[in-house]
């Protein structure tokens, strides 16, 4: 008797074992008796032979077979359970989350029939003047007989009389796979390479068979994503598959336009507006080998392919690659070790590296490819600080910035200005008694929302309406401090009510197609004001912005996370690399309260590359990584008190078991310690051998696994965390 052990979607470190009666595969779907009820549940065989720690007589057998042959392609089946060992999250869940929703549902994995219509014996024989009373209905059959029906434009109800009078008929077929690799071709670029360009795409283009990481660093508008689609002509030319990555779904527009021009050939995307039976199309074209490029945001990393000769990662550096719930894996890391799998080329381009990315390029372990210059005519925009000490402020904007804007609009030119805070303002106070509106499930302030007229909670989400008077003591004198997109916008329409704005954060770019109608609105050029959070930072190409202008980012200056210095510089190098991308000159100015602040001082006047130089050698005499590893674990309750004991449980075990050289902090409150009603805790792990934790890791999830108080907490190990 055979054993199929089964992986399920539970946060459960097991696999479980069923009686296996009929044929079939690891990878494949299978349908199982779970739980007290029986309750039928989809789970995936695993492993399968005639071993079993349970007595055979009390498992319960395999009720239904899905597949015929396993959803996973074998290379990621190889990546799925290599990163399961290695991020330490339970298997099912983690093969659940790389298949579409729809065959987690139980959807078969094959192309849906297609309906079409067609004549009947009947039709072909008919007269046409029968028809002369319904002229539609004869117009339509006609160009049924002389195959011109996809000119015919008539409503689906003369397609239905037709039907009833048995003239037509609508029959089911399977369609054919498409072979898109017989009509590619290759539009030619008008844009002339530069010597780095040239050298890049020729070095890649050595190394197109086989497995290597590939950093190409390039300054802001030095034509990265030029160097890219020439490497994927190559790919495509010889009939292979490609795989592009980006961090924003607001970057696939941009990203999908230029390909299009370029390639004859099908490209799709995948991000998570689109619907699940959008995705699970382009999941089975891709397997197939129906489409030659996928564009998609951080879980398309597990889209399968018939044949991947590339994947691309755009703007590598980005924390957006990091998925921050549930089964917490790199997207980024793992697509590296995808291509490892698969032996093919994986390219990482940015102009603001990783710091773990440039060590790793240091160390040879990548190679290094830079684009110093940037393409065409274009020059490095001017940069500058703005003192606000003692300066007067309209929403955030100083009267000298406010010059700046007036004078780049009357040279009908667009200016972009940043501040990575949505919302009118960030706090409702009350101006008599001092009382702050707070979210009780997070105590955190709420952000008041003007045009919804709502308090909106930014880390759980929960809105409410906005009080009338203060709950403390009564007064009507509630007013809001500071400011956020909505409110600049707002001063912006004021100054300026004549000019166009656009405001594109999460708020105004959630609907669908939003942002592709911001995108084109600025395309068409003219006078025009942008602003924006961090969507408006990452890759987009203006080439009319020539005034950037940073309103508020000293928050990030003092932060007790020692990755916040890193973030700040490239969300700043990204941004000021929004201005003067092409002809016309670019000018950055940044509003600061802290104008000699040494981060600030080496980033105008040397760059990131200094940045990073000096970064990397303050964290190697730390000891933080890159030059150590951590991870994190998380514990959370409803009353404070179960998850600081259980982090205080695996610290005195770890103290006991492991070696010395591991260092632990903790436990201690997260940086938000409350959220939608949970305490939040953690414990910081830290060591200088990657192996060596991982053994750590291995030994302690055995360990929680029997003890009572795991029950009682909701827990979860983060590795390679990137926020602490």
């Amino acid at each position: 008797m055979l054993i199929a052990h089964i992986a399920l979607p539970v946060p459960l470190y097991q696999l479980f074992d069923y009686h296996l009666t009929k044929p079939a595969k690891i990878g494949m779907r299978v349908r199982v008796p779970f739980g007290k009820r029986n309750a039928n549940a989809i789970g995936i065989i695993v492993s399968i032979d005639k071993k079993t720690e349970f007595d055979i007589k009390n498992l319960k057998t395999v009720t239904t077979i899905i597949d015929t042959e396993p959803v996973f392609t074998p290379s990621i089946w190889q990546l799925l359970n290599w990163a399961a060992g290695y991020y330490h999250y339970p298997i099912g869940e983690v093969l659940f989350h790389a298949m579409p929703i729809l065959l987690r549902q139980g959807h078969l994995a094959v192309k849906g029939e297609t309906k079409q219509w067609q004549l009947t014996k009947l039709g072909k024989q008919i007269d046409l003047k029968s028809l002369s009373r319904t002229p539609k209905q004869k117009l339509l059959l006609s160009s049924f007989r002389n195959n011109t029906i996809s000119d015919t434009n008539v409503s689906n109800a003369v397609y239905h009389e037709l039907q009833k009078k048995q003239l037509i008929e609508q029959v089911s077929y399977q369609p054919d796979d498409i072979q898109w690799q017989t009509n590619f071709s290759t539009n030619t670029s008008p844009i002339q390479l530069n010597k780095e360009q040239s050298y890049a795409i020729e070095t890649i283009n050595k190394q197109n068979h086989q497995f290597e990481v590939f950093l190409l660093e390039g300054v802001t508008g030095s034509g990265k994503t030029e160097v890219y689609l020439n490497v994927l002509s190559n790919i495509l030319a010889a009939g292979k598959q490609a795989l592009v990555l980006v961090p924003e779904i607001g970057l696939t527009p941009q990203t999908i336009k230029r390909f299009e021009q370029r390639f004859n050939a099908p490209i799709d995307i995948l991000h998570s507006g689109l619907t699940d039976k959008q995705r699970f199309t382009v999941w089975l074209r891709s397997k197939k080998g129906e489409n030659a490029i996928v564009v998609g945001t951080r879980s398309s990393l597990f889209t399968p392919f018939k044949d991947l000769g590339v994947i691309i990662i755009d703007e590598e550096h980005d924390s957006s690659y990091k998925q921050q719930e549930g089964w917490r894996y790199n997207a980024r890391d793992l697509a590296i070790i995808r291509a490892k799998f698969n032996n093919i080329p994986v390219i990482l381009g940015s102009a603001t590296p990783s710091l773990e990315t440039l060590n790793n390029a240091q160390n040879h372990k990548y190679h290094l490819l830079q684009l110093t210059e940037r393409a065409g005519n274009a020059t490095l925009a001017k940069q500058s600080i703005l003192d606000l000490r003692g300066l007067v402020l309209a929403a955030g904007l100083s009267q000298p910035l406010i010059e700046q804007i007036k004078k780049h609009l009357a040279n009908n030119n667009q200016v972009m200005l940043f501040l990575n805070r949505r919302g009118f303002s960030p706090l409702l106070i009350c101006h008599d008694c001092g009382w702050i509106a707070e979210c009780p499930r997070c105590d955190r302030p709420y952000t008041l929302h003007h045009k919804q007229q709502k308090l909106i909670c930014h880390y759980c989400d929960t809105p409410r309406t906005i009080p009338k008077q203060c709950p403390k003591c009564g007064s009507t004198h509630l007013i809001p401090i500071g400011f956020g997109t909505e409110q600049l916008e707002q001063q912006l329409e004021i100054l300026f009510p004549k000019i166009k704005i656009s405001r594109i954060d999460r708020d105004t770019v959630s609907k669908k197609s939003a942002l592709d109608n911001y995108l084109q609105s600025i395309e068409q050029g003219g006078a025009h004001i942008l602003v924006g959070t961090q969507i408006l930072a990452k890759g987009h190409h203006f080439p009319d912005v020539t005034l950037v202008g940073i309103v508020d980012v000293d928050g990030a200056l003092f932060s007790s996370d020692f990755r916040a210095t890193e973030r700040f510089a490239q969300i700043y190098t990204q941004v000021s690399g929004r201005a003067g991308r092409e002809a016309k000159a670019g000018q950055v100015i940044l509003q600061t309260y802290h104008p000699d602040h040494p981060l600030l001082n080496i980033l105008l006047t040397e760059g990131y590359p200094k940045f990073a130089k000096m970064t990397l050698q303050e964290r190697q005499q730390t000891q933080l990584p890159p030059f150590s590893y951590q991870a994190l674990i998380r514990a959370a309750d409803r009353n404070n008190h179960n998850a600081p004991a259980f982090l205080q449980h695996i610290h005195d075990w770890l103290k006991v078991h492991c070696d010395h050289t591991l260092w632990q902090l903790g436990p201690m409150p997260a940086n938000q310690p409350k959220k939608a009603g949970y305490h939040r805790w953690q414990l910081l792990l830290q060591h200088t051998n990657r192996q060596q934790l991982q053994r750590i890791l291995d030994k302690l999830l055995i360990i929680i696994a029997k003890w009572s108080e795991t029950s009682k907490v909701r827990w979860s190990i983060d590795v390679d965390p990137i926020d602490n």
